[in-house]
């Protein structure tokens, strides 16, 4: 009698169990829908674009859509090709997320740290930059960029970046470095440690998880940035994101969904990756700056 009333048991839990991966299962798929139908479209011809339906798979598996979606050739006024805007964003992500990144970890420790009177005035100031629309700002930086003469350089779009991403940064390590123990920092201005010191040999190597969230947080929000690319970059130093929409806009006569689809996927694909190698990091990362602060 126990024998089959646990056999029974089992047999619930065996089903509720397969009934929940199923939904699951399900929901996954449907997410990625729109992924698996623009990677099936990227290696299609466009005769088999045309002949089939979107989640088909290609007939035949061709690269000739992503050869043509990378290489920077131009014919006339139709340019093709991203590759020269992909390494723009490169060098424009990699720059601001250092600079920003640093800039934040030493805000955020004399915040917390460090702090002096009216500090947590300045906090609040600096913290109203996080909901400050990126439209407010686009006329007033213009014209600093004019007269840094940094405008249409992609020096100007990593100013750009790692002042509007500044504010972002340091509520991260303020919020971080608000949970680690005044008496540790205390203890080692004690012992003769001066202000770079503590922070180079005490918080930054307990700032990895920080670190991490910061970086994934800045290179999202910078590498899929499209309007101040657009405003303050120009030709030969817009962005990726910038690149994809002309490469889109200015094709004439046939639509090439292979191409586009293609450069979508290798617009994103860095990102993606991020996450994907690093996404279990980026939730610890802000869960453990939540106990205070």
């Amino acid at each position: 009698m126990v024998n089959t009333h646990m056999a029974q048991r089992d047999w619930r839990y065996y089903l509720n169990r397969g009934i929940i991966h199923f939904i699951l299962l399900f929901a996954v798929l449907f997410y990625l829908l729109p992924l698996i139908v623009m990677v099936f479209t990227s290696f299609k011809t466009m005769d088999d674009i045309r002949a089939g339906n979107l989640i088909s798979l290609p007939t035949e598996w061709v690269v000739d859509a992503w050869v043509k979606a990378w290489s920077s050739a131009c014919t006339g006024v139709k340019c093709e090709g991203v590759e020269g805007y992909f390494w723009n964003s490169v060098a424009i992500v990699v720059p601001a997320v250092l600079i920003s990144t640093a800039i934040g970890a030493l805000n955020g420790y004399v915040l917390t740290k460090w702090r002096f009177r009216g500090s947590e005035i300045f906090f609040g100031f600096l913290l109203f930059g996080c909901f400050i629309p990126f439209q407010v700002v686009l006329l007033p930086m213009a014209q600093t960029l004019g007269w840094l003469g940094l405008a249409n350089t992609t020096a100007g779009l990593v100013m750009v970046h790692v002042v509007y991403g500044m504010a972002f940064t340091t509520l991260f390590f303020r919020n971080f470095y608000v949970n680690i123990p005044d008496e540790l920092v205390k203890a080692a201005h004690l012992d003769g440690a001066g202000f770079f010191t503590i922070f180079w040999r005490i918080l930054l190597p307990i700032s990895g998880p920080i670190i991490v969230v910061t970086i994934i947080w800045q290179t999202t929000q910078i590498w899929n940035d499209f309007l101040f690319g657009v405003v303050y970059g120009s030709g030969e130093t817009q962005p990726i994101t910038v690149a994809l929409n002309n490469l889109v806009n200015t094709s004439t006569g046939v639509k090439e969904y292979n191409v586009h689809m293609a450069a979508a996927i290798i617009a994103g694909l860095p990102t993606l990756l991020v996450y994907v190698l690093a996404g279990k990091y980026f939730v610890r990362g802000l869960t453990a700056g939540s106990v205070k602060g």
